[in-house]
């Protein structure tokens, strides 16, 4: 019975860490703007999702776009469109592919790509007005999971 136990939790951390394999940036694969595939394997907490999406030292979504659900948020932005909705009005895979590169489906968008590394024209060493060290790796602006928690949370705002 012990036996048992040990390889039943062996198969089944072996194939839980092969349903977790993390998509790098590099890696995302696009349907025209849609990314169908989750980065993670791991479904996203939409909890963690709003804390993003209303952190400004995160995802910082609110300096852009406002939305009823997080009213309690001070200082929404304008310039993006209201995320009321936007789980009735886009599908999972567009959202996700909104986030991680909204460059895909709106050129000339000042929304930032939220899982690149690559490619950029002009690459801004964070705050400092400098250019991006050329020997320091460049690192997306959300994590793989904090993409889908993200999404999560958009999922979830239908009115």
């Amino acid at each position: 019975m012990k036996r048992t136990m040990i390889a039943l939790f062996a198969t089944t951390l072996c194939f839980g860490t092969a349903q977790a394999a993390e998509v790098s940036p590099g890696d995302v694969e696009f349907d025209g703007y849609e990314v169908a595939a989750s980065l993670t394997g791991a479904p996203g907490d939409p909890e963690a999702g709003r804390n993003i999406v209303t952190n400004k030292s995160l995802g910082n979504c609110v300096s852009c776009h406002a939305a009823e659900a997080y009213a309690d948020v001070p200082f929404h932005g304008e310039i993006g469109p209201w995320l009321d909705g936007a789980g009735g009005r886009w599908s999972e895979a567009e959202l996700r592919g909104l986030v991680v590169n909204a460059k895909m489906a709106f050129d000339g968008t000042m929304m930032p790509a939220f899982y690149k590394t690559d490619g950029f024209v002009r690459l801004g060493d964070a705050y400092t007005g400098n250019a991006h060290p050329e020997d320091k790796p460049v690192e997306p602006l959300l994590t793989a999971q904090q993409i889908e928690d993200v999404v999560a949370y958009l999922m979830t705002l239908t009115e």
